[in-house]
């Protein structure tokens, strides 16, 4: 019940843009349920958000783990290594 609760504040925060509270309320559920992989692929996207391509790609990755072919963690480990790409490109540059 708490896990519903807090997910759904999670989901209320991205709503908002406010990912970093997302991101602390996707990570309160994943002490509750390490099992489900939309709270991982809902904390990628806030990663994402905030430019934590790593972070985002860690929580892909984990999801693709449980479930090889969740086509969200696909997407949004693609955005996470785009992104890597892109800041390496940028700090060669400098």
């Amino acid at each position: 019940e708490k896990f519903k609760t807090l997910k759904a504040e999670g989901n209320d925060f991205v709503k908002k843009g406010d990912y970093e509270e997302a991101v602390n309320k996707y990570s309160e559920c994943m002490k509750l349920n390490t099992e489900e992989c939309t709270i991982y692929t809902n904390r990628a996207l806030c990663y994402l958000k905030l430019y934590k391509y790593e972070e985002a790609k860690q929580d892909c990755d984990h999801v693709l783990q449980i479930e090889d072919s969740n086509i969200k963690a696909f997407y949004r480990r693609a955005l996470a290594y785009k992104g890597l790409q892109v800041r390496k490109k940028n700090m060669a540059g400098i």
